[in-house]
């Protein structure tokens, strides 16, 4: 399962397809213990700012470029191959493959609405397919003892496959602190529960070819998501530049 790696502002991204991706998940279900993450722009900044995140981002097993200007990026790097692997296209091909391959999954995340609505799709979606888990986690700090009790429930459901939802960079670090504990692959999904339930729209496909899914993102939630789009992007722009310029080494 070899394939190419490439370090963007010091974030290693593996240049893979949907379909090969997909394939790596269900591989790292089978040995456990595993973690995945689907960064964009948001996520390759917050990893630029903060060194103990890049970490966190760079410990995964794999790393896919879920972003329009990441592919850009890769593709000025050489990987002239390389598509984008979205966190919904990679969660629904790995629930295909799961159904086929008789693998539990497992939800952890969103709000409790959102999840209902999810499951009720993944289950008319994906008839076959075995749920093995799902909880949505209040809005506020778990106990050691509320964590531990939600991990012994996942360990207990046989989920192999765990899509988590919680945010970036919540989602990651999540990941990686219960990464040992889990016999599973835990993949960072992001906004896929709601969208996955409908209680947040996605952007047409046209703005997603052409890499201004963040423009629909942001109209939907300006409150929200003003600074990562209006800051975030441009400072992207900008340390990439460098990064091939030669000013930055990575």
């Amino acid at each position: 399962m070899s394939h190419e790696q490439r370090n963007i502002l010091g974030v290693r991204l593996d240049a893979v397809s949907v379909e090969k991706a997909s394939e790596i998940v269900v591989q790292l279900s089978r040995e456990g213990h595993h973690y995945a993450c689907a960064a964009n722009v948001h996520m390759i900044m917050e990893a630029y700012d903060d060194a103990s995140f890049r970490d966190v981002v760079n410990a995964a097993a794999i790393v896919v470029p879920d972003g329009k200007p990441l592919v850009w990026a890769l593709r000025r790097l050489g990987e002239k191959h390389v598509e984008r692997v979205t966190g919904s296209s990679l969660t629904i091909r790995v629930l295909e493959k799961a159904q086929a391959n008789g693998i539990g999954v497992g939800f952890y995340g969103g709000s409790e609405t959102a999840m209902e609505m999810m499951i009720q799709r993944v289950m008319r979606d994906f008839p076959h397919l075995s749920i093995a888990f799902a909880f949505s986690p209040p809005f506020k700090t778990l106990s050691d003892e509320e964590d531990r009790k939600i991990v012994d429930r996942i360990i207990e459901s046989k989920t192999r496959i765990l899509f988590v939802g919680l945010g970036c960079p919540k989602q990651e670090r999540w990941m990686a602190l219960h990464k040992d504990q889990i016999p599973a692959v835990l993949i960072g999904v992001g906004a896929v529960f709601d969208f996955l339930a409908g209680t947040k729209p996605r952007a047409p496909q046209f703005l997603q070819e052409i890499g201004l899914e963040w423009l629909f993102r942001l109209a939907m939630e300006p409150r929200r998501l003003w600074r990562r789009y209006v800051i975030e992007n441009p400072r992207f722009v900008a340390k990439f530049a460098g990064q091939l310029l030669g000013f930055h080494k990575y």
